[in-house]
């Protein structure tokens, strides 16, 4: 079994960060965004460079070995109530991938940030994404403007 590798997004190369923003302007990983425009190499280099700075969010690159994976992410990281909404999104080449996503971000949220919840908001209609976050024990909290909110407590992984 390969190593999985988690690369900070300010740590990526330029080829790196072009391969992300060509899965994220995909229009399979877009669709289930909040801003589905296509994003510009300029704001998405000026996003990555603003990160450097940013203590309430961080993006990994996931890699299996030698293949990229997907994306992980935590924003409005919040450490005095130990909590952090997540995302993610596979290789929108690669397919089977979910799994070990989840399982990165949730090791990592508990075991290096210490976190004691998670948030996710999915899009009513994503019913991949919903399976996936029940599968990993992800409760429901409620279902509004098109979103289902999705909470994960430590104790309960």
């Amino acid at each position: 079994m390969n190593k999985i590798q988690l690369i900070n997004f300010v740590d990526l190369n330029m080829e790196q960060k072009k391969m992300i923003l060509n899965w994220r302007n995909h229009p399979n990983i877009r669709e289930w965004m909040y801003n589905k425009d296509i994003i510009t190499l300029e704001s998405h280099l000026n996003y990555i460079k603003s990160l450097e700075t940013q203590k309430d969010r961080v993006y990994f690159l996931v890699k299996d070995g030698k293949n990229a994976i997907g994306v992980i992410d935590l924003t409005s990281i919040d450490s005095t109530n130990k909590t952090a909404e997540i995302g993610l999104y596979t290789n929108p080449f690669l397919k089977g991938y979910g799994k070990i996503l989840m399982t990165q971000i949730i090791n990592y949220s508990f075991n290096e940030l210490g976190l004691s919840s998670l948030y996710s908001n999915v899009f009513i209609t994503n019913n991949a994404a919903i399976h996936l976050y029940k599968r990993f024990n992800f409760c429901e909290n409620k279902r509004e403007n098109k979103l289902v909110y999705m909470e994960l407590k430590n104790e309960n992984r």
